[in-house]
């Protein structure tokens, strides 16, 4: 699998002390909970990731079958999702 990181991405990671490993983890064996099939010019999706650092949330393009954009990453706010990170809270 190829990964290539946004530079939004990157700098996003690099402040909340996100390593690239724990992202592509994510992508890899991570929950699917909103994908986002209109999105162009390739589908994307939310996925969220339980590892021994935390709860992960991972936003990445899919162009390519073999190839992921990883768009950006961080740790959910409990204050803004619901207690298994999966759906956000109503403001």
């Amino acid at each position: 699998m190829k990964y290539h990181y946004r530079l939004h991405a990157l700098q996003r990671m690099f402040e909340r002390e996100i390593p690239p490993e724990e992202v592509e983890a994510c992508i890899e064996s991570g929950e699917v909970i909103e994908p986002y099939p209109e999105d162009s010019p390739c589908p994307s999706f939310l996925k969220l990731h339980h590892s021994d650092r935390g709860v992960l949330h991972v936003v990445y393009a899919e162009c390519e079958e073999d190839e992921r954009i990883v768009i950006t990453a961080y740790r959910p706010d409990p204050e803004k999702w619901d207690k298994g990170f999966r759906k956000r809270r109503r403001s």
